[in-house]
């Protein structure tokens, strides 16, 4: 066995295709952690493609053209996953996991649990607030633009998302604040719905997510790394159970499995298999996505989709959500390679990568109001409603506009989103750390440790 790894080993260092990764190279590549930012941006931008998807080619969601019938090209595995929304929010719930976690494990691993215990309570504090104030004043901007009507035409269009998802105005400026004053309060309760940022539902899940992280690693921080992980182990396949009754089911599974990849981050296994990373991260990568592209509907259609459907039913917890067992098992299989693969690392952490990561939040946060508002002015500023049919039921609505149409606008409405969001990183979101930090300092007392009750005698 000694043989034969050493003999796949000289093979790996022969067919590196990489010349600079050596030895040194793979630890620098390993102890950088930045592909995260790199793997949650390209995250956000596949939730705004799979919103575009539902709103102008629905016919992607489904694995092909009826029961056993031909397949376009987009409906392939892979290439589906511009209509695969929920993989991507799974991606994103196991990367909060990971970095949520990823400096308290390290300072476990060092013995340093006061220290590990201090900077859970300070990022739990911090992650309420980095959470809660962009996206209220993301919902209090999409209120003000429905008030003034910069929906209308997105409700009167064809595009399915844009008009279901736009809500419209309020009938007084009294209700509309009492609309808004709802909007706040249904993003964070139980079963989560914002009518001005519909994207919003799974903010609650990512907050609710980061409590788990924190309260899991509290519990278990004083263990050795091997007990924690057993312990992290257990959470994961029992959260399977319990993790419906809160919500949503696949949450504890995919922050529990973020846990385990900062342990695994730490530990010697990365840089022990980093030489082979070009011939096991390939297959694996290519598995996950495909299992990350596990349709939400109509799943006995395809061959492919049909198989995975017959082994859900084999092997899938009870309380597992059909549309998305399959679809968290990829992205959790994507995340465990990438944590493996010191080659995946470096290409995530290429500057375009970490400049979406940057803006992945904002991204996030702001692309549904620019859909609905600049996008569909842009795509149907200049039609005429029209009757369309909708499940039996006429209406006049704008029709969806040629190819060419798109290929002229979408670069232009990219531009202006991109651009908003890169502004709002840079400008707006340092603000909120400001209020932050100010709440930390007031709340945690920092700024009072130098005061006393009574003066101090300097007799």
């Amino acid at each position: 066995m000694s043989a034969a790894v050493s003999l796949l080993s000289t093979y790996a260092e022969k067919a590196n295709p990489n010349p600079s990764f050596n030895d040194n190279g793979y630890k620098t590549a390993l102890q950088d952690t930045s592909w995260a930012d790199g793997l949650r941006g390209i995250a956000a931008v596949f939730v705004m493609f799979s919103h575009m998807t539902m709103a102008f080619a629905r016919w992607i969601v489904i694995p092909c053209q009826g029961k056993n019938g031909p397949v376009h090209l987009m409906q392939r595995p892979v290439l589906r996953l511009v209509a695969q929304g929920a993989a991507w929010v799974a991606v994103f719930i196991i990367l909060s996991g990971f970095v949520n976690s990823l400096k308290a494990v390290k300072l476990a691993r060092a013995g340093q649990i006061e220290p590990a215990l201090s900077n859970l309570a300070t990022s739990s504090f911090r992650r309420s607030f980095r959470l809660v104030l962009p996206a209220t004043a993301a919902t209090t901007l999409s209120w003000l633009i429905t008030q003034f009507g910069a929906y209308r035409t997105a409700t009167k269009s064809d595009a399915y998302w844009l008009y279901v998802t736009s809500p419209n105005p309020s009938s007084s400026w009294g209700t509309a604040v009492e609309d808004l004053v709802h909007a706040f309060r249904t993003t964070w309760t139980y079963n989560p719905e914002n009518p001005y940022d519909q994207p919003q539902w799974a903010l609650l899940y990512l907050l609710q997510g980061s409590m788990f992280v924190f309260t899991a690693l509290l519990v278990t921080i004083n263990l050795t790394p091997r007990w924690r992980i057993l312990t992290i182990m257990v959470l994961y396949f029992w959260s399977w159970n319990w993790g419906i009754k809160l919500g949503d089911p696949m949450v504890g599974a995919n922050v529990f499995t973020g846990i385990i990849l900062a342990e695994l981050n730490h530990s010697v296994y990365p840089l022990r298999f980093a030489r082979f990373s070009p011939f096991f991260a390939p297959p694996l990568v290519v598995c996950g996505l495909v299992l990350m592209s596990f349709p939400s509907q109509f799943q006995d259609w395809a061959p492919w989709s049909n198989l995975l459907l017959r082994w859900y039913w084999r092997i899938a917890p009870r309380n597992a959500e059909l549309m998305r067992f399959w679809p968290t098992i990829g992205a959790q299989m994507l995340a465990f390679t990438v944590v493996m693969s010191p080659h995946l690392r470096r290409a995530l952490s290429h500057r375009w990568f970490l400049w979406l990561g940057k803006i992945s939040f904002p991204l996030y946060l702001l692309h549904g109001s620019f859909m609905r508002s600049v996008l569909a002015w842009l795509l149907f500023s200049r039609s005429n409603l029209t009757e369309v049919e909708d499940e039996g039921h006429r209406y006049m609505r704008y029709p969806l506009p040629g190819a060419l149409t798109f290929m002229v606008v979408l670069p232009v409405f990219m531009l202006v989103l991109f651009t908003a969001t890169h502004f709002w990183a840079i400008k707006v979101e340092p603000h909120f750390g400001m209020i932050t930090k100010t709440a930390e300092d007031v709340m945690f007392g920092k700024k009072e440790k130098n005061t006393t009750t009574l003066p101090v005698r300097k007799d």
